[in-house]
């Protein structure tokens, strides 16, 4: 897989994991343009360098809501803090 095609999977998943744990990207993009962008940025390549991508995609595929992100998700922190707030 190419790296353009690897970063729009991980960008799918990521806005996915998000959309199903009840975060609200674009919300958090509007407050601070600047810095929710780097974080978006680090969670994206965060994703690429997962090796379960197929695993997430088919957990999100099965399951339109999510308490919390799997176990093995690199973005599980953070997304973790954003439903927080």
């Amino acid at each position: 897989m190419g790296l353009f095609s690897k970063l729009g999977q991980s960008t799918d998943l990521v806005e996915g994991m998000a959309d199903r744990l009840g975060v609200e990207l674009a919300d958090s993009m509007a407050k601070d343009p600047e810095a929710e962008g780097r974080k978006f940025r680090r969670a994206v390549l965060n994703c690429s360098h997962c090796d379960n991508q197929a695993g997430c995609a088919d957990l999100q595929a099965e399951n339109s809501r999510l308490e919390q992100a799997p176990s093995y998700c690199r973005n599980r922190d953070m997304l973790a803090q954003m439903t927080k707030t």
